[in-house]
């Protein structure tokens, strides 16, 4: 039998991509015993989220600038930021100490829900009530919207 561990943080967003889940509960289930991992983890899970939100998912930066300057909120842009800091300290030791500090690693979790929360949860939100509108509303925003 299998004890599942604890895990003091909180579990994926419902609209996680499939393609992050596996590291984000893998992150999930070691963070108590290694936060340094765990943070990893979070790293490769932020690479791959970037991937699902249409950036090419090799370099977390350039993605990140990429999103920028597709007009990507301040807010976001500060948790994908915290979260290529904090992960990359955790492959590469530098002035982020993890170990010593695992409310650091903690604190990524909610950062990655918080980007998915805006980046793919608010968006579908207001997509689906959007797509309720009557024709001829729709119509009528196009034709204001136009450029012609």
């Amino acid at each position: 039998m299998i004890v599942p561990s604890e895990a003091p943080v909180p579990p994926p967003h419902q609209d996680l991509p499939a393609a992050c889940l596996e590291d984000y509960n893998e992150a999930r289930d070691i963070v108590a015993r290694s936060p340094r991992a765990s943070a990893a983890l979070l790293r490769l899970t932020l690479q791959k989220l970037l991937a699902e939100l249409g950036e090419k998912g090799k370099n977390i930066n350039d993605d990140i600038g990429s999103l920028v300057t597709k007009g990507l909120p301040i807010e976001v842009q500060q948790a994908l930021d915290y979260c290529r800091v904090v992960g990359n300290n955790a492959v590469h030791p530098g002035e982020i100490e993890i170990n010593d500090n695992p409310d650091i690693a903690h604190s990524l979790f909610e950062m990655i829900n918080f980007i998915v929360e805006d980046r793919i949860t608010r968006p579908k939100k207001v997509a689906g009530l959007y797509s309720i509108l009557p024709e001829g509303a729709l119509k009528a925003v196009e034709k204001r919207d136009s450029t012609e």
